[in-house]
Formats: structure tokens, sequence, C-alpha cells
């Protein structure tokens, strides 16, 4: 399966089952596309030829019989020109790099009967928030259910749960998350003391990251997360109405000018790596790319503004007829990025950042984030949850740290899901890419964590694009 399309000016086609990437010049880009067929049977190089000339005579609108394949001009094409194009792709065929068979549905079955392994805990050590975000998928820090902070001793049951079903695996992923995690600072400092102090006995690493909104973070818990935090995520939605309007504290006034000079602050004392500040777009600001484009200006250069997801009820709501806006600010913000990266200015834009050298592993790439098998969320009181969108909604509960997974069902349908089971990904060349897509959205969105959440697919597609043509345009 291939996929071209244009971007920028450039023009480039999509091998998807390789991975491999091309841009190339007018000719290949009309026929890459129209040769496929003949690349799918038995073919020889006269053939392949033949067809490419026939597919410049019929686009220039000649008739076969006034101009024969021996002509020295085709559709204003020299021969030798349309000779070597053919040639060229030929051998992108021929080194797998065009028109590739998929060899990863076959595996498949293997895959999904793998051991399962716990590698990463989303530990909510807190149940309650400072801010009143509009559109908190947490209720504000409620979760469906009732305000609550985590203790210590949940806490390292749930540390205890993690070292021993983590199997073989040395690294462990712990994010300290809520709503507001700085609201239990004492436990999480207590928890990383609890953690770094069993990592050698179990032969194991913790990597600790936060994510916070910003309200409480002072020079002493700034100096803890830059000594014990791999990363740091900052939550702010981008230019002051914009964050205000969303992100306001219960008595409605703004957080914007709270929170920025801290968050300046975060990423300096960090020399602007592993940390990110984290936005939402909503149907309020489709113009999103002026709210990276105003973070960037403030200095950061770890950037994530992500869009919203609402029910179609809430005025926030991104609807349908939204995407077009939204694509083409996509398109503009990669234009920007360009131009910046230039002049010395770039910045990184967490939705724009593929590796199309390596990247995540094959079966990374078919099943996603690893939700319900390999990464868990844990309650305040030491429920388990597939991922922190799905807590408060019991018929997902798996368990408990304490007793640990009883829901073997619910864990085998989440390792079951993957591109293969998603009928909109089976023909979708941005299926390696997204793997799927966002298994709570699918669910909240159709009832099926194998269902596709409509919007959500669209606007990853358009980012695929856009990152692919930058690493191209780089390159």
């Amino acid at each position: 399966m291939i996929h071209c399309y244009q971007n920028n000016g450039v023009n480039i086609v999509m091998d998807v089952e390789s991975g491999g990437v091309h841009v190339v010049d007018d000719l290949s880009y009309l026929l890459i596309p129209a040769l496929e067929p003949v690349f799918m049977r038995e073919h020889s190089e006269e053939e392949v030829l033949s067809a490419a000339f026939c597919v410049l005579r019929e686009n220039a609108g000649q008739e076969a019989e006034m101009t024969g394949n021996d002509a020295s001009e085709v559709a204003g094409y020299q021969k030798e020109e349309i000779e070597e194009v053919v040639s060229e792709i030929i051998s992108l065929y021929e080194e797998d790099l065009l028109y590739t068979s998929d060899v990863y549905e076959k595996a498949i079955e293997s895959f999904q009967k793998r051991e399962i392994v716990v590698k990463a805990l989303c530990l909510h050590v807190a149940h309650d928030c400072n801010l009143a975000c509009k559109y908190c998928f947490a209720e504000e820090g409620e979760y469906h259910g009732r305000r609550a902070l985590m203790d210590l001793e949940t806490g390292k049951k749930a540390l205890d749960f993690l070292v021993a079903n983590s199997g073989l695996r040395k690294n462990l992923e712990v994010d300290f998350f809520g709503g507001e995690p700085l609201m239990n600072w004492e436990v999480v400092k207590e928890l990383v003391s609890y953690g770094r102090s069993i990592e050698e006995a179990n032969g194991k690493k913790f990597r600790f990251t936060l994510t916070t909104n910003g309200i409480l973070l002072n020079d002493e818990i700034l100096a803890f997360l830059n000594k014990e935090m791999h990363n740091v995520v900052l939550s702010i939605d981008g230019r002051k109405n914009v964050n205000d309007h969303m992100r306001p504290f219960r008595g409605g006034q703004g957080s914007y000018d709270t929170i920025v000079p801290k968050f300046q602050k975060v990423a300096e004392s960090r020399d602007q790596m592993n940390y990110y500040v984290r936005g939402t777009y909503t149907h309020y600001n489709t113009d999103f790319s002026e709210d990276v484009l105003h973070l960037a200006d403030l200095g950061f250069k770890q950037i994530s503004v992500e869009p919203v997801v609402a029910e179609d009820s809430e005025d926030y709501a991104l609807r349908e007829s939204d995407l077009d806006t939204l694509c083409a600010q996509y398109d503009e913000l990669a234009r920007e990025m360009i131009s910046r990266r230039k002049e010395g200015k770039g910045f990184n834009f967490f939705h724009f950042m593929i590796d199309l050298s390596g990247g995540p592993c094959v079966y990374k790439r078919l099943s996603g984030c690893g939700a319900g098998t390999e990464y868990l969320a844990v309650t305040p009181w030491g429920d388990l949850y597939p991922c922190h969108q799905f807590v408060g909604q019991e018929e997902f509960c798996l368990g408990n740290v304490t007793e640990g997974i009883n829901r073997k069902d619910i864990v085998e349908s989440f390792a079951a899901c993957n591109v293969y089971t998603k009928e909109s990904c089976k023909n979708c060349f941005a299926k390696y890419y997204c793997s799927g897509g966002c298994m709570a959205n699918s669910q909240h969105f159709t009832g099926n964590i194998n269902g596709t959440y409509e919007i959500g697919c669209a606007l990853q597609k358009k980012r695929v694009e856009c990152a692919i043509m930058l690493q191209a345009v780089e390159d």
C-alpha cells in the first residue's frame, strides 16, 4: 500500500508497509500511484515501461496510435526521462521500499499471545484540583467519584505491584497524576524515596514523571523535580485569553499570569529538555497554531497542544465542520516551524515528532500505548484501570494493588486490540504511526475499544502528513 500527497510544495510518497518515505519529482508522483496495479501482478520491465507511457498519454489526452512507445517525447516528457524514472521505481520495488506487501498481519496472532508485563503506572495521587478546567475529563479531579488523596501505604503497594508484575523489564515508569498531584506533594516525595529504596534489590530503575497545572510550584518543589523527575508535563493552553477561558480557578479568575513565569523557570532550569508544556485546543480556538506559536514565543522549546475530546453536547467540543480549519492550521504550523528553524528559533511540537529511521518497535506500532496491559492507572484507594481516561468507569476496574488483577477478560480484550481488529485501520496509511488511535476515545464514542473516533482519526492523519513533510524538508 502506498499513500501519495503534496504538502508545502513537496511531493511525498509513503510506502506504508516498509515505512519508506520518498520525496519525488512531478513525473514520479504521477506514475507511482498509477503503476501500482502493474506491480501487484507478474510483470516485466517492458510491461512497466509500456504502462508508464500509457498513463502519460491518457493523462495528456493523447491517442495511443498518435504516439508509440518509441516516441522521443510523451506528454511533455522526454523518453529518456521516463525510462530513468521507471528504472528508479523498479529499483525501489526490488529493494522492498515501494509497493511492499503486509508482513505483519500473519504475525499478529502470536503477538496477541505474548506474555504481558506491566511497565508503567499512572499514579493518581490526588483526585482533587485547585483549578476548574471546563473540559477536564477528571471532573475537576473527582473522576466520577469522590475527592481523595492517595495515602503513602497505597502508593507503596502500587510500586510493589509494578515491580512484581514487570517481569524481566528493568526500566519502569511512574507518572504522578491527578487532579493536581502537587496537592499531595509530601506523599509524592515519600513515594519517590520508597521507589529509589527498592530499585537495586529488585534490579529495577524507576523513571518518575509529574503532570501539573503549576499553581503550587515553588523553588523547593522545582529543585526536587529537577533531581528526581525524568520528565515534567506543564499544563497551559496557550494565549492568555484562551487559557483563562478554559482553565480558571474555582472563583473564575484566570490562571495564566500565575503559571507562565513558573513554567518558564522550569523550562530554563531543565535546559529546555525533559519537559513539555501541554495544552488543549477546543471549538473556541480552532486557530490553535497561534497558541502553539505563542508558547514558542514565550521561550518554550517542547510543546504539545492537542485536540479536546468531548461529547457533542458540550459547547467547546470539536465538530466535523471544524476539520478543514484544523487541518489547515496544522499545515500553517508546519510551514512556520520550517521558517523558524531556518532562523535558529526552532522548537519541537509533540505531534510532529516522528522517527523515520527507527521509531517504536513493530508491536508498539501495531498495538499502541499498551493501555490495559503494559500501562495501568491507579486510583487514590488502589483500584486499577486500563488508563487514566477509564478511571471511574466501574465496568473497567481490573482489580486493585493489594490483590492484583482479577479481570483477566478485560486485560485480554485490550491485549487483542490492534490495527487489524479495527476495520477503519486496515487500509489506512497512518496505521503504523497512530497504532489505531486512543482506545479510550474509541470506547467513549463508539462503545467499543476497536471502534474509531472519526474526528481524532482525521486529525491524526493530517499530523502524520505534516510530520513526514517536516522530516523530508530537513533531510
